[in-house]
């Protein structure tokens, strides 16, 4: 109950910081985790990115603003983070279906899309089998791409940077590189607050990096999900684990990357495991 409360707790930061700057980082300090980690918890847990929850928050008030005062446009798109007109228009228009200029005229209607509060649901879920893994520090070497703050925009860059990797050959001298465990593909999201974010598709090697990039994974714990399947079945393994395993398993996010392990990378039926970095609860 203590992690539901603090995510609306941080849910109470956003509503009181619409109108101005809203700090992703204090909003990761406020759930206890890091940046990334709340962002990736809120996505799965809301059904939406944070970015998108916020942009309808300030939509949904802007509205009002416009209905029920005298403040000009240009006014309003300032109060709620947009330097420019064009810009507000545009995104007013993306969400209501009408321009900033018409809601004040009778019958326009517009949205209105209320804060979230998030409680625990019980439901009668498939079982999840999991072990709690300790490793110390290891080496990966691979190659990386920047992340994007803006949890959403990375949707696109990893998806791209896999379908790279297996066509340019990239994928195989990789595999010929792995002489260390976890034995398998690796998907690293190296999200610190502390540093730029990075994703690497790597494999665990004690062998020269020659033309690639090294980093090393810290010491940590995780929970370990297996799973198989297609793309899409390793993001809902993803999803339950933090909507379903998460809020009552007596653990909480640590400060260290997340993995996935591909067993057995093929995309049609793909054989891997979900590393959740975790503590425990004090």
């Amino acid at each position: 109950m203590e992690w539901v409360e603090r995510l609306n707790q941080s849910m109470a930061y956003i509503e009181e910081h619409l109108a101005g700057e809203i700090d992703y980082e204090q909003l990761g300090r406020i759930a206890c985790c890091s940046t990334y980690h709340y962002q990736r918890m809120f996505t799965y847990m809301a059904g939406i990115s944070l970015a998108e929850y916020i942009r309808r928050r300030r939509m949904s008030l802007a509205a009002v603003d416009l209905q029920g005062g005298d403040e000009r446009i240009i006014d309003i798109a300032q109060k709620y983070g947009y330097q420019s007109p064009t810009a507000f228009n545009r995104a007013f228009q993306a969400f209501h279906g009408t321009a900033p200029s018409s809601v004040k005229s009778t019958g326009v209607s517009v949205k209105s899309f209320s804060p979230i509060a998030f409680r625990i649901a019980v439901k009668g879920a498939a079982e999840m089998n999991y072990r709690i893994e300790t490793k110390e520090a290891f080496r990966i070497i691979g190659v990386s791409a920047p992340l994007d703050p803006e949890m959403e925009n990375n949707f696109i860059v990893v998806p791209k940077m896999w379908r790279e990797a297996s066509t340019n050959g990239t994928i195989q001298k990789l595999a010929g590189m792995m002489d260390a465990p976890p034995m398998g593909l690796l998907g690293v999201s190296a999200c610190h607050d502390e540093e730029p974010w990075k994703y690497f598709i790597a494999v665990s090697s004690t062998k020269a990096s020659g033309e690639f990039e090294e980093y090393t994974v810290p010491a940590s714990t995780w929970a370990v999900f297996s799973g198989t399947g297609t793309n899409q079945s390793i993001q809902e393994l993803e999803r339950r684990i933090i909507t379903e395993w998460l809020p009552s398993s007596g653990y909480e996010y640590a400060n260290a990357p997340d993995l996935e392990v591909y067993l057995n990378p093929d995309p049609r039926n793909a054989q891997y495991e979900v590393w959740i970095p975790v503590s425990k609860k004090a």
